[in-house]
């Protein structure tokens, strides 16, 4: 979703910060507030700006109420160029969640082949333990029975 700041929103919609004010006072406009700056939900609450500005016009023509084509068309405009950012935003998103994906595996491709790695290497180190501890026993053995030897040759004499 694209926020938009006070100034933007009212160049997109026309409409004058107090009538802005007035929405956002009435809860028709999303709003988020960031390092002071209050930025605007475009996606959401197009279907005040409209009424909004028809009683704008309102209080100025008490008698009768008239929609100049210049009005209509920026309402058109208006409608068109949210619904081109709205799908701007939505692209955006599409594409930032694919590369987020294509991220994702490739780390998990990279945590697969380390697992693999280490599977072979803990294979290689429990056959070189096993090999070690049969010398051990190997060269227990002869040395008891060199010890065993010698001691027999030492009592004998």
């Amino acid at each position: 979703m694209k926020w938009m700041s006070d100034d933007e929103y009212s160049n997109l919609t026309g409409l004058e910060l107090s009538a802005i004010e007035d929405l956002i006072e009435r809860g028709k406009l999303t709003v988020k507030v960031e390092n002071g700056v209050r930025y605007i939900d475009p996606s959401r609450g197009v279907g005040e700006v409209v009424p909004a500005k028809l009683k704008e016009l309102s209080k100025h023509n008490t008698h009768e109420m008239i929609v100049q084509p210049q009005f209509v068309e920026k309402t058109i405009g208006t409608i068109i160029n949210l619904h081109e950012k709205v799908l701007d935003a939505k692209d955006e998103t599409i594409e930032s969640v694919r590369n987020e994906n294509e991220f994702l595996k490739e780390a998990l491709a990279s945590l697969q082949e380390l697992y693999d790695e280490d599977r072979k290497t803990i294979a290689t180190l429990t056959e070189q333990l096993k090999l070690t501890q049969k010398e051990v026993e190997f060269m227990r053995r002869k040395y008891k029975l060199m010890w065993n030897k010698a001691i027999e040759e030492h009592a004998d004499k």
